[in-house]
């Protein structure tokens, strides 16, 4: 699995944008990583790298990680 840093690789995605929305905030990005499970080809959700994050990985390609605002 491809090592994370706390700006999840942001420099391997390709346009990725963040949204604000009251005291949450909502990154959205293409996932990148080689996932060595079977995944929903829907909706899958998994706790994220930090602590307090959730990741939303969305018809296999689109990242959604949610998280509180700093």
């Amino acid at each position: 699995m491809t090592p994370l840093n706390g700006n999840f690789g942001l420099e391997y995605a390709p346009t990725p944008f963040m949204m604000r929305l009251g005291r949450r905030e909502v990154l959205v990005t293409r996932d990148f990583r080689k996932r060595f499970y079977a995944v929903n080809p829907i909706i899958e959700c998994d706790t994220g790298v930090e602590p307090g994050h959730i990741e939303v990985l969305l018809m296999r390609r689109w990242l959604l990680i949610l998280s509180k605002a700093h």
